[in-house]
This record gives C-alpha cells, sequence and structure tokens, in this order.
C-alpha cells in the first residue's frame, strides 16, 4: 500500500523549489522550476502557480511512489500583502487537482524562520536584497522591516549597495563623507557615476542592482573607513529589526538567514557584535535550513497534527476539507 505524504512549495523571486515525501523523513524527491509566479490585481496568481505545479507535484509522487499527497505547504514571496488570491482559491484547486485536504499558505518570512530555528520561540533575520526580521513566542507573530528599498530594508544588500554609491558620489561631488576607494569600484562595475541616476531610476529591478554593489562594499571595508562604517552602521539596522521582534522573555534563540551572510566577516563581525549588545538575553545560532526546508517541516508537524506555530492569516494560514 502506498503512503500517503506531503508536498512543500518555496515561491520566491526566482521560481519554485517543490519537494515531497513522508513525514518525519528527509524528502523523497525534489525539482526546481526557474519561472516566478506572476502577480496581477489580486496579488499572486494562483492560476501561475498551479500551471506550473501541479505537473511537478504528480511526476515527483509518482517518482516517490506516494499514493496521495495529504498534505500541503505553500511558502511564498509577497503572501503577507499579496494573498488575497491564494487564501480564496488555492486550498480548493489543490484539493481538486492534487487530492490534499489539508493546505497551510506561509508568508516566506515563516518559511525562512522555521527552516533556520524551527517551531521554537526565538527571531529569525533574514537579509538579502531586502530585509526582514520575524519572531515568536509560538503565541503570537511579530514583524520588523520589510518594506521595500525605498521605504526599509534597513541594512539589507540594496541598502548598503545605495550607501556605497552614495558615499561614491560625495566623493565625485567634493562632499565630506565621500570614498575615492568607492568612487573608483562603482566606475569600475557601472561605468562614469555620472550616468547612475539613468541606470538605475527606470529600472523596475533597482533593488537587485543596488544590491549588486554590496560585495563591492564588503570587499573595501578592511582599507576603507567609509566602506567599513556603512557596513557597521548595516549591522546595527540589522540588530535594531531583530531587537523589535525577539521574544523577551526566557532564553530565545536567534538566527541569521539569507544571501547577504555571504559578505562575510566584514559584516558578520560587527552584527553579531552589536546583537549580543541589543539582545544579551539570546543565543545566536547558525542557520539549520533554507525556506523550503522550514515549508517541510511545516508539513510534516501539520500532518502530525503537532503544529505549534501561531496562526494569523496574512502570515500562516491553514485550512483543511470542509473548513478551517
Amino acid at each position: 500500500m502506498t503512503a500517503a505524504g506531503y508536498l512543500a512549495v518555496d515561491s520566491g523571486g526566482s521560481g519554485l523549489r517543490v519537494a515531497v515525501g513522508v513525514p518525519d523523513r528527509e524528502p523523497a524527491a525534489q525539482r526546481e522550476i526557474r519561472e516566478p509566479v506572476r502577480t496581477g490585481a489580486r496579488g499572486i496568481d494562483p492560476a501561475h502557480l498551479m500551471e506550473q505545479l501541479v505537473p511537478v507535484a504528480r511526476a515527483l509522487a509518482g517518482q516517490a511512489g506516494l499514493g496521495e499527497l495529504g498534505t500541503a505547504v505553500v511558502g511564498a514571496a509577497g503572501f503577507a500583502s499579496l494573498g488575497d488570491g491564494l487564501r480564496a482559491e488555492l486550498p480548493g484547486a489543490l484539493a481538486r487537482e492534487l487530492g490534499v485536504r489539508t493546505v497551510a499558505l506561509a508568508a516566506d518570512a515563516v518559511t525562512a524562520y522555521v527552516g533556520a530555528l524551527g517551531p521554537r520561540p526565538g527571531a529569525v533575520l533574514a537579509a538579502g536584497t531586502g530585509l526582514i526580521a520575524l519572531g515568536t513566542d509560538l503565541r503570537s507573530w511579530r514583524r520588523a522591516d520589510g518594506w521595500g528599498h525605498l521605504l526599509g530594508d534597513c541594512g539589507s544588500g540594496a541598502w548598503i549597495g545605495r550607501a556605497g554609491l552614495e558615499a561614491a558620489l560625495r566623493a565625485h561631488d567634493g562632499r565630506d563623507g565621500g570614498s575615492p576607494a568607492l568612487l573608483a569600484g562603482a566606475e569600475e562595475q557601472f561605468g562614469p557615476v555620472r550616468d547612475l541616476p539613468g541606470l538605475l531610476y527606470p529600472r523596475s529591478d533597482r533593488a537587485a542592482v543596488l544590491a549588486s554593489f554590496a560585495p563591492r562594499v564588503a570587499g573595501l571595508a578592511a582599507h576603507d573607513p567609509v566602506a567599513a562604517g556603512i557596513l557597521r552602521t548595516a549591522a546595527g539596522h540589522m540588530a535594531d529589526s531583530a531587537g523589535a521582534v525577539c521574544p523577551a522573555d526566557g532564553a530565545p534563540e536567534v538566527a541569521l538567514t539569507g544571501g547577504l551572510l555571504k559578505l562575510g566577516d566584514p559584516l558578520l563581525v560587527p552584527l553579531r557584535e552589536e546583537l549580543a549588545r541589543r539582545l544579551p538575553q539570546a543565543r545566536q545560532l547558525p542557520a539549520e535550513g533554507d525556506p523550503l526546508h522550514g515549508s517541510v517541516r511545516i508539513a510534516t508537524d501539520l500532518a502530525a497534527g503537532r503544529l505549534t506555530l501561531p496562526r494569523e492569516p496574512t502570515l500562516l494560514y491553514v485550512i483543511r476539507s470542509g473548513g478551517d
């Protein structure tokens, strides 16, 4: 007799990652789809998500020898603010197409949290092009930042890149606070800095373009005090966000995750110092896994009836066949 299994999905800006398996075991099969899910007037497009997901889920379930997929967890970037369509349509569509009886829809910050720390009280700082902090005492969620590169994401890759380019432009103008080293790096990467406004402002991916300069800032930090100061300030912003969401009681755990950590010691050393100063009661841990691991963990706990994470419609929405 074939076993009932789970379907776990991580939907982000670069596409989908899909895994299937049996609860309390490692995924039996997984695949990546390099096409991001479209967004429309109602937010994330559930029809496009299903169009991509269904054939892959069926193929993976067959490959893994699973008779049915009783539980599905979909972690999606933008779900917190653009998830109306998914909440309205995805549970029914998954039931019709794949026989799924229990569905959890989660913000990518939630799956990043669970992947990094597991279902324990604490805080997770997810830092890449953008930045968001999420914390829980297992009674409710707390979120800080994640407001995008124009309004927030302080300390993120886009923030560091923008600060580095500002210092380059200050050096170009002869204003205080400029860095000749960052000016040379900016012109090597982008060409004459007088052309930067035309390069950046019209682009829809300007956050990613800004973030592409962050490794240059980190690479110069050992010898350039302006670059080092940018990273120290970024570390302070990141610690501020972690402190805003970390539970005050007990001995909570704090984990870091995301591509920005690849900047290495120029960022991580001041960040660890800032976290220790602002959250002396918290224990810093390395991330256990990524957002797909988080989706798998939620799926296996949900299938086993032991999910302890807070349920909130815009962060973690759970629905079973016939109702909540």
